[in-house]
Order: structure tokens, then C-alpha cells, then sequence
């Protein structure tokens, strides 16, 4: 089982049924990132140069062929050179520029055939508008989440020229420790083990043959009497 198979009660995560107090049962104090606001922003990218270093296997036969390319699944996206400034007609807010950097996986072929991964950066400068809270002790920071998808690209150089997708979310966030509802601990089930087993589905069957429903069985003999009538 998990939180969302079997059966339900009021300490599962799930949607509320009924009245939303019900269950409540005290207030708890929660360290948790919050987001003081956030923007999502698409791009194109088109003829964007990229430098792939970390080759697997190890030095490739040149030329390269371009296969397929996507963000990173295990190194995080960063945001550099960042700059702030606040506007004075408009209390919290503030224009936040600086570097998206979004690590990216490369699959290629090289001039044997061989397939090969390598890794590079797409660097994005941007600049946008975002609500701050004011300044205190636990600072706010900025952060990014970023998916990339490479459609194409060709090499020249040791340089893969790249067309694809971004897609990322500019962050402000703080550490904070906020006062929330609690309906009280989480009951984790018991975890449903996987197992396939090939008598599943023979032992399931019934031991002996069904016949058809008796009301069923009843609508033909009438339709058949009602044919040799």
C-alpha cells in the first residue's frame, strides 16, 4: 500500500472530504523554505555555442554527431553575477538580474560510430521583476529550477551549437519556521510489495466452470421459444 492506495483516514495525505476542521488537532511550528515569490519563464534557445568537456568514453574520434541532449538529472542549476535593485516607487519590489546556468548532458555519436555522453553549461543572462521582503536577520536567497530539452546541434571545434527548450522558475526563498494547522502525525502504511509470480492469475480463477447468469439463461430459452412459436 501507499498514502494514496487502501484505505482512507483523517492522518493519510489525500484530498479533505467533508469539513476541513475535522481532525484538526493542534498548531505546530514547520522549518520550511518559503517562497516569497516566484516566475516562470520559456525560452528558445537557437545557435547557442556550448563547450562539452567530461567525455564518456574518453577522447572521442572527431567529428562528432549530435543525438540527443537534455538538463543535467544530477547536478542543480545555479544563478551568478546577481544583481539587486530595489524601486523606490514600489515598496518590495525589485529588478534581480544575473546568469541562469543550466548543466546539460550531450549524447553523440563520434567518426566511429561510437556513442558517447559529455557535459556543458547553457549560460542565460536574465532580468526580471520579482516581489522582497524586507531585509532581516535569515536572509532571502534566489534560486532557480530549470528543465532543458536539446532538439539539434552540430559541431565545430570542440563546439556543439545547440537548438532546444528551457523552461525554469526564478525563486525567493528564505528559511523560516512557520505556524501552521496539524492534523497530526502521518500514518505511513505498510509498503505493497512488488512480486510476480507466475502462478498469478492461475490460482485466481475459479475451480470450476461458471455458467451463464440465470436471467440471462431465462432471455434466451424465451427468445428461443419465441422462434419456434
Amino acid at each position: 500500500m501507499s498514502f494514496f492506495s487502501g484505505i482512507r483516514t483523517d492522518n493519510i495525505p489525500g484530498p479533505i472530504v467533508g469539513n476541513p476542521l475535522r481532525g484538526l488537532c493542534e498548531k505546530v511550528c514547520i522549518q520550511v523554505k518559503k517562497v516569497f515569490d516566484a516566475c516562470l519563464k520559456q525560452q528558445h534557445i537557437v545557435n547557442l555555442p556550448v563547450t562539452l568537456t567530461n567525455f564518456t568514453p574518453a577522447n572521442p574520434t572527431y567529428p562528432l554527431t549530435f543525438v540527443s541532449g537534455q538538463s543535467s538529472q544530477t547536478i542543480a542549476p545555479t544563478f551568478t553575477d546577481v544583481t539587486v535593485t530595489r524601486f523606490a516607487d514600489r515598496p518590495n519590489f525589485a529588478r534581480i538580474s544575473g546568469t541562469a546556468n543550466i548543466p546539460i548532458d550531450v549524447v553523440y555519436t563520434d567518426a566511429n560510430n561510437v556513442q558517447g555522453v559529455a557535459t556543458g553549461v547553457i549560460s542565460l543572462p536574465q532580468d526580471v521583476v520579482l516581489f522582497l521582503p524586507q531585509p532581516s536577520i535569515i536572509p532571502y536567497k534566489i534560486e532557480i529550477v530549470a528543465s532543458a530539452i536539446i532538439a539539434d546541434g552540430t559541431f565545430s571545434d570542440n563546439v556543439f551549437t545547440l537548438e532546444g527548450c528551457v523552461l525554469m522558475i526564478i525563486k525567493i526563498v528564505a528559511e523560516t519556521e512557520l505556524l501552521v494547522p496539524s492534523y497530526g502525525y502521518c500514518q505511513i502504511p505498510p509498503c505493497q510489495e512488488f512480486s510476480q509470480n507466475v502462478c498469478d492469475g492461475f490460482f485466481e480463477m475459479p475451480l470450476f466452470p461458471s455458467v451463464a447468469p440465470a436471467s440471462t439463461t431465462l432471455g434466451n430459452n424465451n427468445n428461443n421459444n419465441n422462434g419456434l412459436l
